[in-house]
């Protein structure tokens, strides 16, 4: 059993290199919480944070497929690492995906030259941090819940709603401007060093041209990519995070574990059931990993033709996505609970923190409720329309 990289590719040799030195002290890190400050550095030293920034801006001119496999890759030993690579390219590419066209180059040449990692303050859903026009400018007050990776971050990606007006508007900014402040109050029962807390602006000017300007006329598809993006990193972590609970309890079942005592048999790799339960589970898990990648190629078709990108293309990827992301979850909830029944009970304590990828998937899971993005997928069998583009489809 293997879902191992190819590793002639050297940015998936730099993967999984990382993925072994982050596998070490999985367990401790995921008990403590906090920074994975250490763990950023390694990420900066490998160059794989310009992974996706075009070559004529200095980064590696890489697809999203390969970013979000390597996430994948990080998954499999730490969910939060995985979580956190998948978003920094979010805000790192939303000049590209909000379609800012005049501001792109500026950020990105700027961002892989600084080796910037960067983090979200831009939850969509809660009205709880406004901006006044100033002029050009704009005030920020408020707070962002949700905010993945700004406790760690170089640049923070910040979306807030107009007074004024009944619009969204971002700009990227410096995570120590005045008035920023990063409270480090995640609590979550998993994803735990994510930094997914929350932020507070207290009178945070925004100059006019930090602000993403986006082009004149309706609104292009490429503007509507950022949920595509998201969720492919959440399908990603569900499926690392399967792929490598099944891995770690198969490593104990085969070197730990007792048969139990009615079996019959002298090790539990010759029961029966045990065999029964891993095949099922590495059947699951193959598929969710089948239609993962499936879904990769889905998202790089919708990125690359930029801003020639149709509604028709971008609804086919959005369907690929969705599918991959429900069959994913629901997976990795089964895979990530069910190794407990054919490791036993000496397995379930805090010394292996088997429980980290369970509490990790479903506290991703809970943040895209599967029941209604298949009610879009059967609702686009149904009728043959493609999902209307929203904040998480």
């Amino acid at each position: 059993m293997s879902f191992e990289l190819d590793l002639r590719d050297p940015h998936f040799a730099k993967a999984a290199a990382l993925r072994d030195q982050f596998a070490r002290d999985a367990v401790d890190r995921d008990k403590i919480g906090g920074r994975p400050t250490k763990e950023i550095e390694a990420l900066k030293a490998s160059g794989l944070l310009n992974l996706i920034i075009p070559k004529r801006f200095g980064g590696e001119g890489e697809t999203w497929s390969k970013a979000l496999r390597i996430a994948r890759e990080f998954a499999r030993v730490d969910g939060s690492l995985g979580h956190l690579f998948g978003y920094h390219f979010l805000a790192q590419i939303s000049p590209v995906a909000r379609s800012a066209p005049g501001q792109t180059d500026a950020y990105l040449r700027e961002s892989a030259a600084n080796n910037w990692f960067w983090g979200n303050t831009a939850n969509p859903i809660p009205k709880t941090l406004l901006g006044e026009a100033d002029g050009e400018d704009y005030v920020l007050n408020g707070k962002q819940s949700f905010c993945s990776g700004s406790h760690v971050a170089d640049r923070l990606l910040v979306g807030w709603d107009d007074v004024q007006e009944d619009r969204r508007v971002f700009a990227l900014i410096e995570p120590d401007r005045k008035g920023v402040h990063t409270l480090d109050d995640w609590d979550g029962i998993g994803q735990r060093q994510t930094g997914s807390g929350t932020v507070t602006f207290d009178q945070v000017r925004i100059k006019g041209g930090e602000c993403l300007t986006l082009p004149e006329g309706p609104r292009r598809p490429i503007a509507t990519l950022t949920p595509l993006f998201q969720q492919s990193v959440l399908l990603n972590v569900f499926v690392g995070s399967a792929q490598g609970a099944l891995e770690t309890a198969r490593a104990y079942t085969t070197t730990k574990s007792r048969p139990w005592l009615t079996s019959g048999v002298d090790h539990p790799t010759e029961d029966p059931w045990v065999k029964r339960v891993y095949g099922e589970l590495y059947v699951r898990t193959e598929a969710a990993t089948l239609l993962a990648d499936k879904a990769l190629k889905a998202l790089d078709d919708a990125y690359a033709p930029g801003q020639e990108l149709t509604e028709e293309q971008r609804g086919r990827s959005a369907v690929a996505i969705a599918v991959a992301n429900v069959f994913a979850g629901d997976v990795a909830l089964d895979v990530t609970s069910r190794i407990f029944e054919v490791t036993g009970a000496r397995s379930a304590t805090n010394e292996y923190g088997f429980d980290r990828f369970w509490r990790n998937v479903r506290t991703h899971t809970l943040h895209n409720p599967a029941e209604y993005k298949t009610r879009n997928i059967g609702d686009w069998v149904l009728s043959g329309v493609h999902p209307e583009p929203g904040f998480y489809q």
